[in-house]
């Protein structure tokens, strides 16, 4: 027998009024069920999204300047200091 045969013999045995119920226990599993594989492709989708920024991004081509000013060489030395290569 299977689980579904043993679900609807189980439910042929209730009585009337708890039929509501199972039934309502039912569409809350079935509509968490719904939400939950929606979720999981928004996921998806956002994690493409993502992925295809990423990429246009790591292809852009940065042209460095020139500091026009004395601030600019100040600001760009300073970011040297803590490591990153401008």
């Amino acid at each position: 027998m299977t689980i579904r045969e043993r679900a609807i013999a189980k439910l042929q045995q209730l009585p009337e009024p708890l039929l509501q119920e199972i039934s309502d226990f039912i569409d809350l599993i079935a509509y968490k069920y719904q939400a939950k594989v929606a979720n999981h492709l928004i996921e998806d989708d956002r994690f493409e999204a993502w992925a295809q920024w990423f990429e246009v991004a790591d292809s852009l081509e940065i042209t460095p300047t020139t500091p026009t000013n004395d601030y600019q060489q100040r600001l760009l030395n300073k970011y040297r200091q803590q490591g990153l290569n401008l």
